[in-house]
């Protein structure tokens, strides 16, 4: 399918009464498809997805869309909110520990490839501290910086072990033994219901 007829299906699947804090709608989309502004039209549909829960298939032809533009950035983001379509939203405020006090001495990459480790409570059958594995994805910023603090979204290698974790609760980051940054959740918000029929 090409990019147009992917565009046009992902904005059948915004409700039109969907709007952005700025009043975007899906009929700002079709304005500029109309004019094969499809960059355009990608990022207000991208936009218009986080005003809301929708579907996988809104954002796995997001994904395919950007693709086919070679538009890498996009590409990725879409596939995180297919993930996290599947899998649920965890956001948190992160503050890594300054470079003199931690292991890390550079920045931390943003853009949702590291998975780190993370002690969110959970324990081995033999009692001890059990680590869970998250990618890690730094909001507004390409990277963060040793002793800064930034919200984080993360996406869980398996969701099931981080359903007990609530606002407000704090889990601490690992790269090794020592802890490398500490985090306070911010937002759980469950998978989205996958649609019958």
């Amino acid at each position: 399918m090409d990019v147009p007829k992917l565009l046009e299906a992902a904005s059948l699947l915004v409700p039109e009464e969907i709007a952005t804090e700025n009043d975007i709608t899906v009929n700002d989309v079709w304005e500029y498809l109309t004019h094969d502004e499809w960059e355009v039209a990608l990022d207000l549909l991208e936009e218009l997805g986080d005003v809301q829960p929708l579907s996988l298939s809104f954002w796995e032809t997001l994904a395919t869309a950007a693709e086919q533009m070679r538009l890498e950035a996009s590409a990725a983001w879409c596939h995180w909110r297919c993930d996290e379509t599947r899998n649920g939203i965890i956001r948190a405020d992160l503050t890594l520990r300054p470079a003199a006090e931690a292991r890390r001495q550079t920045p931390l990459a943003g853009a949702g490839v590291l998975r780190p480790m993370w002690n969110i409570g959970n324990r081995t059958p033999a009692g001890g501290r059990a680590l869970n594995i998250a990618r890690l994805r730094v909001e507004f910023t390409p990277f963060l910086e040793p002793g800064g603090r930034a919200s984080v979204r993360l996406a869980p290698l398996d969701a099931s072990q981080w359903r007990h974790l609530q606002p407000g609760q704090v889990i601490t980051l690992h790269e090794d033994r020592s802890v490398a940054g500490t985090a306070v959740i911010s937002e759980l918000r469950p998978s989205a219901p996958t649609p019958t029929g």
